[in-house]
């Protein structure tokens, strides 16, 4: 079997994270604070999201955001690919 490339999709998951995160800051932008709510208790299912939602979010907070969920979604995609490898190795004497 193929190895899959540890900082590729490391990469990948990780600006995919990215990517999906900045979809939420343009819901946020683009809907205002009713939209969103209306937004987020869609992909929620059942789930009231009015009382959580903020959307006086600093600067800072945002940046630090991204760069987090970059962060956590490039060890996932490693974590994932190591574990793919490992487990797929062949056992020969």
């Amino acid at each position: 079997m193929e190895t899959l490339n540890v900082k590729k999709l490391g990469l990948a998951v990780g600006l995919t994270g990215v990517l999906l995160y900045i979809g939420c800051i343009l819901v946020m932008l683009i809907a205002g604070r009713e939209g969103t709510i209306f937004v987020f208790n869609s992909f929620l299912h059942g789930l009231d999201t009015e009382t959580i939602i903020r959307m006086d979010i600093p600067l800072i907070d945002t940046l630090l955001g991204l760069v987090a969920t970059f962060v956590l979604g490039w060890i996932s995609g490693a974590l994932i690919a190591s574990f793919y490898n490992i487990s797929t190795q062949s056992k020969t004497p």
